[in-house]
This record gives structure tokens, sequence and C-alpha cells, in this order.
């Protein structure tokens, strides 16, 4: 089986297609705006209501960007990290493995290198120390690099409360810059903790992007010569993207010019990872979510992700081209590894029966790698529309797990009401890690699956394919498309448009693409349009013409720009 081609479980509800409402506003939006009808409708359902609003979301500037130093502790880190530059100390950055991570310490490395400091770059082992600050981790960073007298911990740190305890015993200051959920017990102890989590605002930053208000915040208190803060921001887009952070306020500004800048990057890392993942032209966010990030996440996932840290830094184009085949090939191998995960944990799925007897699903085994459990579970959760959380055993029945929620139901808190049955855990409402021993497996489900059932009604665990507004193929003229495009980038809280077309007629048997996906002309009332449909259900067409749930979408082919349709679901007209 192929690996994204997903089976329907038995039992399963086909998801019910929702229509969105029209909002009141759009009507006066729509004479106001001056825009395109569908875009001031698209724009309405997102909740702006005047034309100065949707300027600054169509058009953001970077002079819009707010005062750093109103995050959390940003003046003491500000003051220690500047303590360090003008006394020459010995700083490490201890980060994650994850593209936010890695992100997040080149950009920091690079900030430190203008202010002259050349720091010492820890990334754990995600096999041997697991995630985040830990006392192995410490050891091996001593051995390295000898005791540092300031350590950055980036994308990390917030919940390591006994680890930064014996830290500070050791007599090394610590400086946190992360934005993961407080412990229970608070805030650890560290000379500054650079987390949104500790306010009521920028919730929506990832480390990358926290890290970039770090920098600026250095620069607007010593700014250095040759260094344009600019420059950094295609390292932002590709950490703030690869998290899955909502793309809003200061994120979405970021991240739109970050593209622009990933675009045209110079790179030498960047452009060497490009080339090898056929990123071409313009960036999109689907580039970074399906090319660039799953590329810079394998080595950490299997091995260790100094190669991909090593990457975003090299300058030399061979040394930079030897990294990113590297990541090519821990990217291959971990589309293997993920394959044979998703193909056993789907038989247990089957083992199951009936779904609607099901409020979650907790899998568990000891042939998985820890390295892709999550990238499983967020597919399978996906599929059946349920909170989901993998288990990878080793030898002595400890357990790594890691788990994908869906909209309603929050992960922490649920791991919370297990916390005498599990070892350790913590993350977001959305996705959340968590350890438990073999032994615990099974009253560690119980109560997940009794917590989920609680919190979640049937609807809930319906799925509902949203749709966004109901088109003609002709209203899908230039002038609508040009202006489409500024609300780009989509990801998190402004997801790109699924828009619903009724009665058309598909062109069949249309082009096979790679034996499974469909290339079709669909007409409707004399105008055309090419789609594709991706693990199309070839020997089960609906029957014509077809409703299609559809997203518009722009690709760069042979140094032009084209537009397409991509075809979410189709149903037989109704």
């Amino acid at each position: 089986m192929a690996l994204n081609s997903e089976i329907p479980l038995p039992n399963m509800r086909p998801p019910r297609w929702l229509l969105k409402p029209v909002p009141e506003t759009a009507a006066e939006l729509i004479s106001e705006s001056g825009l395109h009808p569908i875009l001031s409708l698209l724009l309405a359902q997102r909740g702006f209501t005047g034309t100065a609003q949707i300027r600054d979301f169509l058009v953001p500037k970077l002079a819009s960007l707010g005062d750093p130093t109103v995050l959390p502790e940003m003046n003491r880190a500000v003051e220690r990290i500047l303590q360090a530059v003008d006394q020459n100390q010995r700083i490490a950055l201890y980060g994650d493995y994850d593209v936010d991570g890695v992100t997040s310490m080149a950009l920091m490395y690079l900030t430190l290198k203008a202010y002259g400091i050349r720091a010492h770059l820890f990334l754990p082992s995600r096999m041997d120390e697991g995630y985040g600050l830990s006392l192995d981790g410490f050891a091996r960073l001593f051995e390295e690099f000898g005791k540092p007298d300031l350590l950055l911990a980036l994308d990390c740190g917030t919940t390591s409360t006994k680890e930064l305890k014996w830290l500070h015993e050791q007599g090394v200051d610590c400086v946190i810059v992360d934005h993961h959920e407080l412990a229970p017990e608070g805030r650890p102890e560290c000379i500054a903790l650079v987390n949104p989590k500790l306010g009521d605002d920028y919730h929506y930053f990832c480390t990358a992007g926290l890290v970039f208000k770090v920098a600026h915040a250095l620069m607007k208190t010593r700014r250095v010569e040759g260094f344009d803060l600019k420059e950094t921001l295609d390292l932002v887009a590709l950490g703030t993207v690869a998290d899955l952070v909502p793309l809003i306020d200061e994120n979405r500004l970021l991240v739109r010019r970050g593209l622009e800048a990933l675009a045209q990057t110079q790179r030498i890392g960047l452009r060497a990872l490009k080339l090898i993942a056929g990123v071409d032209g313009f960036v999109q966010t689907h580039h970074v979510g399906f090319r660039l990030g799953p590329r810079l996440n394998a080595a950490g996932r299997l091995d260790t992700a100094l190669t991909s840290l090593q990457l975003l830094l090299e300058e030399d184009p061979l040394v930079a081209a030897e990294y990113a085949a590297l990541l090519e090939s821990h990217n291959r191998d971990r589309q293997g590894v993920e394959l044979a995960v998703y193909n056993e944990a789907e038989q247990m799925l089957l083992a199951m029966g009936d779904m609607d007897q099901h409020s979650a699903v907790v899998l568990g085994s000891r042939n998985w790698h820890p390295g892709v459990v999550g990238i499983v579970a967020s597919r399978l959760s996906r599929l059946v529309n349920r909170p989901t959380i993998l288990f990878s055993f080793d030898e002595n029945g400890m357990g790594k797990g890691s788990g994908r929620s869906i909209p309603g139901f929050s992960l922490v808190e649920a791991i919370e009401v297990c916390r005498e049955h599990i070892v350790r855990g913590g993350g977001h409402a959305m996705a959340a890690g968590v350890s438990v021993t073999e032994a615990k497996l099974d009253i560690f489900r119980t109560t997940f699956c009794e917590a989920a059932r609680i919190a979640l009604s049937e609807e809930s665990l319906t799925a509902v394919l949203e749709l966004d507004v109901e088109v003609k193929l002709s209203e899908l003229t230039l002038d609508f498309l040009q202006n489409f495009r500024l609300m780009e980038p989509f990801g998190q809280r402004n997801s790109e448009p699924v828009f619903l077309c009724r009665g058309v007629m598909p062109r069949l048997p249309g082009r096979l693409m790679k034996e499974k996906h469909l290339r079709v002309m669909l007409t409707q009332d004399g105008a055309s349009m090419e789609a594709r449909w991706f693990n199309a259900p070839l020997k089960d067409m609906p029957n014509t013409p077809w409703d299609v749930a559809m997203r518009v979408q722009r690709n760069y082919w042979r140094g032009e720009e084209q537009w397409q349709l991509t075809l979410d679901a189709v149903r037989t007209a109704e």
C-alpha cells in the first residue's frame, strides 16, 4: 500500500459537507472594498469588517511589527545576553531537533555571531536523550564544550524544572526562549523565560518567531553594523510554517515576507535543499510543509538533527550539496520506516472494529521507530477524526508516545487527567508527547479514552468538510486570481479556502498520474478548467455530473505561474 493511500475504515461515517453561511457584513464589505465579490466574502468570513483592516491583511508591512520588549522577560534576556557579549563569556545553545528547533538555533547563532560570539551548538539525540533539557544531555554538552557561562535553551526548557535546578547548582545561567505550555509547578529556575504563555498576548509564536523578536530586541538595544535582520526571515518562515502555529498577526507578516526571502535566498544551504527538493520559483507554505520541512526533520527523526543545522549554516556549496543529499537519503529512509509503522497501525485500527464505539485511539508497538510515530498519529487522527496517540516501546518496556488531536479536545488537559499513569508528558492542545511504561498502557488507554468520551460529542466525532464559498467556474477570472493570491500564506487560522462548485461535468477518463492520481478537465456552463484529484477512487468513480469540493491553487511550471484546481472531495451532483 502506498504511504498516502488511506483506505476508509469500516463503519466510518462519511464527512458531512457544510457550506459556511454568508456573514451579515458581506454585502457592505463587497460594496465598500472594491474587491472581487468572492474575495470580499472570504474576508468577511474571516472577520474583516473595514477597508483599513483588509489592507493591513492583504498587504502587510514590516513597519507594523510590534515592540519586542513587551514579550515576557525579554528585557532580562537581552541584558544577560549582552552581558555575555561584553564579558566574552562562553555561550551554549541547546535546542530541539525539529524544524522550529534547528531554525531557532541557526537564527540565534547568526545573531550572536554578529556580536562577535561563536556559540556552541548542541542538539540532543532523540533516541538517547529525548526531547528537551536532560541531565544526560548536559553531561554530553559539558564533555563536548566544557561548562558554559550561559546556556540559551531554544524551543525547550519551559517544563524542565528539575534539570534547571541542577544547572543552576552548577553555576550556569540559563535564558529560555520557548513557546510550550508551562509546567503545573510553574516557572522554572532561570535568568529569563521568554515565553508568551507567561502573558496574555503573542501565544501564536513558535520559537523561531520568538528568537526573531529576541534578535530584534537586541538590535534595538545595540545595533550591529552590517547585520540585516530581514535577511533571517527565510529561517523564521521555515520554522513557523513547519511548526503549524497560527498564521495570524505578526506570524502572518513574518511568513509572508519570509517566503519571499526564501524564494530569493542567498543562503547556500537552503539553495542546496531547495534544489534537491524540487522547489523552484515562488515558495508557498505547502512547499515548506511537504518538501523542505520533512527533509529538515528527517535527520532528527531517525538520527541527529545536526546535519540539518549544519546545512542551514553552511557557506561552502560543495559541502552544502553533500548535506542536502544526506537529508534526502534520510528522508527516503524515514518514508520507508513510516510506511511500515502506518501499515501495522492500520491493521490495529481495523481490528478495533466499529469506530463509532471509540472516542479516541491509543496504539503501541515495540516494532515502531519513535521518530515517526507523531507523523503516523497525525495521519490516523485525520483518517478517523479522533484524538490519536501512538507509542513506540523499547526493549525495556518504556514507551515514547506522540499524539495529535481534533478540535474540541485538549491533549494537554487529557494528559493531566492521566498523570498518575505516565512517566512524563506535555505539549500543546493539538499535539503532545507522553511517556508511559508498557505495563501501564492499558490503564492509560482506558483513562485517556474515557476523557475523550466525556469531552467529545457524537457530532464532534463526525468529520465535517467545511466549504467556504460556492462558486461558478466562470467566476474564477484572472482579476479574481490576482487578488486571491494576496490571501496567502495559508495555514493554521488562515486556512486555504475550499470552494463548492455544483453540477460540473468531467471529461473522463481523464489522464492518470502515477497510477493513482487523476488529471481531468471540468466544464460548467461553457467554462472549463483543469483539476487534479489525488488518490482518486479510480474503480469507484461517482456518477456524473459532479459536485466538487476544490481548492484554487497557483504553481510554478517552466518559469511561469499557473493556476489549477485541486479536488478535495467529489460526489454525484445533488
